[in-house]
This record gives C-alpha cells, sequence and structure tokens, in this order.
C-alpha cells in the first residue's frame, strides 16, 4: 500500500447515498414510484412485497413503498424544522450565557439543567398539549426539547473560543463586544453544533416517528412514517411489512445522519 493512501470509508459513503436517497424522495418523488400514496385497490389490500408492489400494500390496497417515498418529505421537513428550532434558540442562549459572566449566565445554566432532568418525550408531550397535535406542532415541540442540549454545548464552545489569544487580541485592539462575538466567538464555536444538529436530525425523526405513532403527528390517510408503522401494528403477525419495512427505512435514515455526526466530529477534533 503506497504511503499517504487513505482507504475509503465505505460506512461514510453509504451514510450520504442514504440521506441523498431519501432527500431525493422528497423532492422528486415521482421519479421512485408511479402509485398514488393515497388511493388503493381493495382488490389488491394486504399483499406481500413483490415486483409490482416492493414493499407490499396495505389494508386498503394501497402501495406501502408509495406511501414511504411520499412520506420523506413529512418526516425530512419535520426533523428540519426541529433541528431549526433548537439550534438557533440554543445556540443563542448558550452565546449569552457564555459571553455575559454573571447572573444571567447563572439563571440561563440553571433553566438548562431544569429542562435536561425532563424526559425528552414528557417536555415534547407538554409542548403539544399547549400547541395541538398536527406535523408542524410536534416538530417544533421535539426542536424545544433539544434546545438545553444545543445550549450547554454553545455555552462551553464559547467559553473556550472567547479564552484563546485571537479573541483577546480583537478585544485589546478595540474590538466592540457584539462585533467580537459576532466576527470570531460565534464562527469558531459552530463545529461542534454542526456535529450535533446532524446527529440531533436523525434524532428528530426518531422522535417525531415516535409521536406520529403514538397519534400526536400527522392525521390519516398521510402517509408520514411514524404513522405507516402505528397503522400496521395491528397486522405485525400476518403482514409484517406494514410496520418492519417503513421501521426499517426510520433506522437506516438514524444510523446514516449518526454516521456522518461522528464524521463531522472527527473532522473538528
Amino acid at each position: 500500500m503506497r504511503a499517504g493512501f487513505r482507504r475509503p470509508d465505505v460506512g461514510l459513503i453509504l451514510a450520504w447515498l442514504t440521506i441523498a436517497v431519501v432527500v431525493v424522495w422528497a423532492v422528486v418523488p415521482g421519479l421512485f414510484t408511479a402509485h398514488d400514496p393515497l388511493v388503493g385497490i381493495p382488490a389488491e389490500k394486504l399483499q406481500g412485497p413483490s415486483p409490482a408492489h416492493l414493499f407490499g400494500t396495505d389494508t386498503v390496497g394501497r402501495d406501502l413503498f408509495a406511501r414511504v417515498v411520499h412520506g420523506a418529505i413529512h418526516s425530512l421537513s419535520g426533523a428540519s424544522v426541529a433541528v431549526a428550532v433548537g439550534l438557533s434558540l440554543g445556540t443563542l442562549l448558550g452565546l449569552l450565557a457564555g459571553s455575559v459572566d454573571g447572573v444571567l449566565d447563572e439563571v440561563i445554566m440553571r433553566v438548562i439543567d431544569v429542562l435536561l432532568s425532563v424526559p425528552w418525550l414528557l417536555l415534547a408531550l407538554a409542548m403539544i398539549i399547549l400547541l395541538g397535535p398536527g406535523t408542524v406542532n410536534v416538530a417544533i415541540a421535539v426542536g424545544v426539547g433539544s434546545v438545553a442540549t444545543f445550549a450547554r454545548l454553545s455555552r462551553s464552545e464559547v467559553v473556550r473560543v472567547r479564552r484563546t489569544d485571537y479573541v483577546e487580541a480583537a478585544f485589546g485592539s478595540g474590538g466592540g463586544f457584539t462585533t467580537v462575538l459576532r466576527r470570531h466567538v460565534l464562527p469558531n464555536s459552530l463545529g461542534p453544533l454542526i456535529a450535533l444538529a446532524a446527529l440531533q436530525f436523525g434524532a428528530a425523526i426518531l422522535a417525531i416517528s415516535t409521536l406520529g405513532f403514538l397519534g400526536y403527528g400527522a392525521k390519516p390517510p398521510t402517509p408520514e412514517w411514524g404513522l405507516l408503522i402505528s397503522e400496521g401494528r395491528n397486522y405485525l403477525a400476518t403482514s409484517w411489512w406494514l410496520t418492519s419495512l417503513p421501521g426499517v427505512v426510520v433506522v437506516a435514515v438514524v444510523l446514516a445522519a449518526s454516521r456522518i455526526s461522528r464524521s463531522i466530529v472527527k473532522e473538528n477534533s
């Protein structure tokens, strides 16, 4: 083996391919299936996987693969909203806590400690009770549940960057507080936060699917992944594909996001 030659990371390549395929599902589902995800043929109900129906059909004869493909937009958009809420609010709180010492830092971090002590599912359910069920509200609730994690990491990175020589030099050369934070502290604190965002993207898909399974997300006949798994749970003994195949897709996307997150952490370490 020649010096300097690096073997390709097959796992990382597969992770990116998985995410890319699911994103294309969400953007142009018609490239992958010609079946209508909302209309079924009763005479073809509960058929197993076959060349005609890759994932089989459901209880009313709808093509399950078409429903999984068309459901990608709901799960991915919900996860994107959740990550955006958690990243933006968490970064803001962490930036404030890490850059301003004293009472404000203590107050913010004690609130964060309280949020971290509450299980994410309980916190998300509390938010859903306030906002009401629905895909967007579930995404916001999941995002609020991740704010504390982003805020704690953001604060630790801001404190670390603030103590570096170039930030001290920026302050010493007359740089304003907000200017130094915007130009030096925040950009150099984002690496670990981006890695966490990638990890939280997969976690958000899992959380949204869980809440959809419990009935708090999209309503039938919307082909949301968690709802698809929920609809097939009563037929697991006789029609295993109804729950298993959408579940495999969810697990694959979550694992792919986790693998990408680990690669980002490695590059920033």
